[in-house]
């Protein structure tokens, strides 16, 4: 039955067009990553929910930046995994292509990728809170906390936090894909943060095609043409290694 899933899977990329890949925390997991969201996510007892907040880091960006610190020397630890690299090879083999991650773990580009949205940010770009310039800041752990643009402001991890919305110029880039595309692929994504959580329904609204990659059925599971349940790290490269273009 699984293998019959994954022929079909695999018929329908081969007659794509147009690719779309929307990934969330589970491909990053497999890297060691942990969520940050619920029991892996506490840090000194504090949630991700009260600290990635415009709020919390009004109130106290030293303990907001700790805390990022923390995550940027786990992550900077972790490598692309198979998961990943099979997106890149796929960016390759379709002329027509685009990836949105809801990651900010930076994975994705290290593996080279062009056409991408980090749509909630990423993590090791930064931006000014006073002049709103971005920048790329590697050190681990930081030199200073909080870290300070030149002009003497505090710098923001430059990501979405809750109670943020997506920049409007990313949105408007989802939606136009989200036209073009005949096939999503949505990989070790929960289904519930939204705006992305519609992102599938808007596809299949559309008139395309959805293939759902998790280790568990999702709110996304519904609507989805076909589920395959496992690890991304192992699915996207069996997708990968059956296509023709």
């Amino acid at each position: 039955m699984y293998s019959d899933l994954l022929a079909a899977a695999i018929d329908r990329l081969n007659a794509t067009k147009f690719l779309l890949i929307i990934t969330g925390a589970g491909i990053s997991a497999e890297s060691g990553i942990p969520t940050f969201r619920g029991k892996d996510g506490l840090w000194q007892n504090y949630s991700a929910e009260e600290l990635a907040t415009p709020w919390a880091f009004e109130r106290t960006p030293e303990i907001v930046w700790k805390w990022y610190d923390w995550r940027r020397g786990i992550i900077g630890n972790a490598e692309p995994n198979p998961g990943h690299i099979a997106i890149k090879n796929m960016e390759s083999m379709f002329p027509n292509f685009f990836l949105m991650t809801q990651n900010v773990d930076g994975l994705h580009g290290r593996t080279g990728i062009k056409n991408m949205i980090e749509i909630h940010g990423n993590l090791w770009r930064v931006r000014c809170t006073s002049e709103g310039k971005t920048m790329m800041l590697m050190d681990v752990p930081l030199k200073t906390i909080p870290p300070r643009c030149d002009c003497g402001a505090i710098l923001r991890p430059d990501v979405v936090w809750f109670g943020e919305s997506i920049p409007t110029a990313w949105l408007e880039k989802s939606f136009k894909v989200m036209e073009l595309c005949d096939t999503l692929i949505v990989a070790g994504t929960s289904g519930i943060v939204y705006p992305v959580a519609s992102f599938p329904q808007t596809v299949k609204s559309n008139g395309g095609f959805v293939i759902e990659v998790n280790i568990e059925p999702t709110p996304i599971s519904s609507l989805a043409d076909i589920s395959l349940y496992g690890k991304s790290g192992e699915i996207l490269p069996m997708l990968q290694k059956g296509l023709k273009h």
